[in-house]
C-alpha cells in the first residue's frame, strides 16, 4: 500500500562531531536534536536527512548521567552549505560550538 500524499523534497547534511582530545570527561556519547527530536549519535563524521525548503535547528548535547552540558544550535536555513561541525567543550560544565563548514 502506498501513500496518497507525495513525499515532501528532502536534503542530506553532513555534521562533524568533535571532541577535544584532552577532554576531562570521557565515555560520553553526543545527542543530536533536530527539529525538538532527541537522537544518540557518534563521534566523528554522520549524515542526517532534512526537508530541503524548511529552515531546520539542528543542536547538540552532551549528557553524563548528572547534568547536560556542550549545549549548541545552529538554524540550517536552505540556503547554507549542508555541511556543519560541532565541537565539545574541554571542561563538562561549558557550551558547545556548532559552525557551518565550507
Amino acid at each position: 500500500m502506498t501513500s496518497a500524499e507525495p513525499s515532501a523534497p528532502t536534503r542530506r547534511i553532513e555534521l562533524t562531531l568533535r571532541k577535544p582530545w584532552f577532554a576531562l570527561y570521557g565515555r560520553i556519547r553526543p545527542t543530536l536534536v533536530i527539529g525538538g527530536l532527541g537522537q544518540p549519535a557518534q563521534w566523528g563524521d554522520g549524515t542526517w536527512q532534512l526537508p530541503a525548503d524548511e529552515t531546520a535547528v539542528i543542536g547538540v548535547y552532551l549528557f553524563n548521567r548528572m547534568w547536560r552540558f556542550g549545549r549548541a544550535e545552529f538554524a540550517l536555513e536552505p540556503h547554507h552549505a549542508p555541511a556543519l561541525e560541532y565541537r565539545a567543550p574541554a571542561l563538562p560544565f561549558l557550551r558547545g560550538r556548532i559552525r557551518a563548514r565550507v
